[in-house]
């Protein structure tokens, strides 16, 4: 999910639990590699992944592939980042997000589940951006809170909970795992809009990524 305006971040949850203080960056990304971020239309994007197998959980393939999604992200300038979106089929994602009292949330989710809405909790339509759909944004209703269940990548429980930006991340992240992006959600003339803006747009923002990827590179190997 790409970055919109961050509120003042007041406090921080890692792993779905308030920690007192924690760096700017994630730390797994100053162990991380850049990859190339798929755009919509690849076909990996468009099916459900695969489960994470069991056999990966505290293994060093999964451990370094979240180092990887974390400084990805973050080269991108996102707030949320799914393994497809990265080319790999597995169901698992990454964030750093506010929610709308400006706490900031960080961590990753293997094998993610959605609770069901609550029919009591409102929709909001919100402007809504993708990593994968580089550039543009587009009006979207998602549930006002949301709750994410799974695995962390030893394989310990995680529950995750959030509202408003944070919720909308979650629900974001975890269609990506189910091989939908936000386009699919919009009417088809709309779907054209956003699809014809991200080819006006997407050649200044690869570039601003690689920039931005070379500054990281830096800080991390000072």
């Amino acid at each position: 999910m790409s970055e919109q305006s961050r509120p003042a971040q007041v406090a921080a949850v890692v792993q779905g639990r308030e920690v007192a203080d924690f760096p700017e960056l994630a730390p797994e990304a100053a162990r991380g590699r850049v990859r190339r971020i798929t755009v919509t239309g690849e076909e990996v994007l468009h099916r459900r992944n695969a489960e994470v197998p069991e056999e990966m959980l505290g293994g060093a393939e999964l451990a370094g592939l979240i180092d990887d999604m974390f400084l990805t992200m973050y080269a991108a300038e996102g707030v949320g980042l799914a393994a497809n979106q990265v080319g790999v089929d597995l169901r698992l994602f990454v964030y750093d997000c506010p929610d709308d009292d400006g706490v900031r949330h960080v961590g990753h989710v293997v094998n993610p589940v959605l609770d069901e809405r609550d029919l009591e909790d409102p929709v909001v339509v919100e402007a809504e951006g993708c990593l994968s759909v580089p550039g543009p944004h587009a009006d979207l209703g998602r549930a006002e809170h949301a709750t994410v269940r799974g695995v962390d990548r030893d394989g310990a429980p995680v529950v995750v909970s959030g509202g408003g930006y944070f919720a909308r991340c979650l629900q974001h992240e975890t269609d990506h795992t189910l091989g939908r992006v936000y386009v699919d959600r919009l009417s088809a003339r709309e779907r054209k809009r956003v699809l014809k803006k991200m080819d006006e747009m997407s050649h200044d923002v690869f570039a601003r990524r690689q920039e931005r990827a070379e500054q990281l590179s830096e800080e991390f190997s000072a």
